[in-house]
């Protein structure tokens, strides 16, 4: 087991700190001190090896030259696992910001000959965390920073310098196609031992497909983008079992699958859909109009939207009060309830602001 004392610097601060210091060094044109500056930037390295050592307390890796590609993803797993540890993002950060850090020092020093014989266990950090980026959420910044690290350099010559094998096939699973989450990979999923892994991975799924799937529907976007974020937050705030959280993100997946087809059980076509689920989310107006009514007014909409937004419509006040007004007047035509009137304007508006771009394109 590979154990090491835990400090509590503020590496990514020294390590900006120490690349600055690279920076003046070069515009001084070698005026100054490198090895002093490789030195530094060794300390920090060998702290932060530390602090990723000690997130891995109980979980041995110590065949990682050898065993790299099947340690992957249990090695993941076990730093996305909560126990011993107040939040799961968190966790996940503070191993992702280590890793970062670690990477930035060892640019710095890994000239340096006491460096090199940390150069494989660095690797290894950095597929670990290639993985948990790569197939999990993660921050925009993050990723576009490590666009520009020196993984690259790290990695060459090293335990996994072919790069890291592809996250499914190492946990058994057949990569899925993000638009089609079928049974059998959600029955996959659901066997995975790697169970905290498995709550990241659906996470990334569905997060990616509703992303996909409802960017032009306001209405299902806010309802399962909201209904994942509850999930989450109780899954993070341990309100939850793992095994439940997992339950509940696939019966999520099976039912956002099921709803991507509604549009061919009522007989309209995506746009229309939007719409009718605009006025739909208002339940008094299901039950007075009824789904055929419903539909012949998000049919009327789309004809009558479609023919008056302009490309700039969003930003002109006019524009935008007539195309109020005509909607109002359409709701009342079909005797949409009054109480719920501007609220389904609103949201009706909203609808085809979302759907104006591809509008306009297709004009």
């Amino acid at each position: 087991m590979i154990t090491v004392s835990i400090c509590n610097w503020n590496y990514i601060g020294i390590v900006n700190e120490l690349k600055r210091a690279l920076k003046t060094y070069t515009e001084s044109k070698g005026r100054g001190n490198p090895a002093n500056l490789a030195q530094e930037a060794f300390a920090v390295l060998l702290e932060k090896i530390g602090i990723v050592r000690g997130m891995f307390a109980g979980f041995d890796y110590s065949a990682y030259e050898t065993q790299a590609h099947q340690l992957l993803v249990p090695a993941a797993n076990h730093i996305l696992n909560l126990d011993g540890f107040s939040n799961r993002k968190a966790r996940k950060k503070e191993f992702l910001d280590a890793v970062l850090a670690i990477t930035k020092a060892f640019a710095l020093c890994g000239t340096l000959d006491e460096a090199h014989e940390y150069k494989k266990e660095i690797a290894f950090f950095s597929a670990i965390k290639a993985v948990i980026t790569k197939y999990t959420t993660v921050d925009k910044k993050r990723t576009a920073e490590d666009r520009s690290s020196s993984l690259k350099q790290i990695l060459d010559n090293a335990v996994i310098a072919e790069g890291v094998a592809d996250i499914f096939a190492l946990a058994g699973l057949n990569k899925p196609n993000i638009g089609l989450l079928s049974d059998e990979f959600l029955e996959d999923i659901r066997h995975m031992p790697a169970r905290n892994l498995a709550v990241e991975l659906l996470e990334k799924l569905l997060r990616d497909a509703i992303k996909a799937k409802t960017r032009n529907n306001v209405v299902q976007e806010k309802k399962y983008g909201d209904r994942l974020l509850e999930t989450l937050r109780k899954y993070n705030n341990r309100a939850i079992e793992t095994a439940q959280v997992v339950e509940e993100l696939i019966q999520m997946a099976k039912e956002f699958q099921e709803s991507m087809k509604r549009h061919e059980d009522l007989g309209l076509n995506e746009d229309e859909l939007a719409f009718y689920d605009a006025l739909a989310n208002n339940e008094s107006a299901v039950r007075e109009l009824g789904d055929d009514t419903l539909k012949k007014i998000a049919h009327e909409l789309v004809e009558k939207l479609r023919a008056s937004t302009t490309v700039d419509w969003k930003v002109r006040d006019s524009v935008r009060a007539k195309l109020r007004n005509m909607v109002r007047i359409l709701l009342r035509r079909y005797k949409y309830p009054p109480d719920k009137m501007e609220g389904a304007v609103d949201l009706v508006l909203k609808q085809a602001e979302a759907l104006s771009e591809t509008w306009t394109v297709a004009f």
